[in-house]
């Protein structure tokens, strides 16, 4: 956010933990991101806690699924603009929208 903020863009936040995302929302991130669907689910600790393998996430369906039933697995941020989308980590990813 701050790279949009120095540059004086406009954006919104979307708090996805306190108001989550509906199935249309994530799919709409998935067809406008340039990475394949598995690239939008974080494998870190709590994903590993939850006893879940990677190799069952790479379709954007199941994406999905696991991004509705577990919010905070999704890779953030989310940077869209326009017809055009990036995960924003590393944050230098987001000059590919600029």
């Amino acid at each position: 956010m701050e790279i949009l903020r120095d540059r004086d863009v406009e954006f919104d936040v979307i708090e996805y933990l306190k108001t989550p995302l509906i199935k249309a929302d994530l799919e709409n991130f998935l067809d406008l991101l340039p990475n394949e669907p598995q690239e939008l689910v974080r494998k870190d600790k709590r994903f590993k806690d939850l006893g879940l393998s990677a190799d069952d996430y790479t379709t954007k369906d199941a994406v999905i699924q696991i991004l509705l039933e577990h919010p905070a697995l999704m890779e953030r941020p989310v940077i869209v603009k326009g017809d055009k989308a990036v995960i924003a980590r590393p944050s230098d990813k987001v000059e590919e929208l600029l």
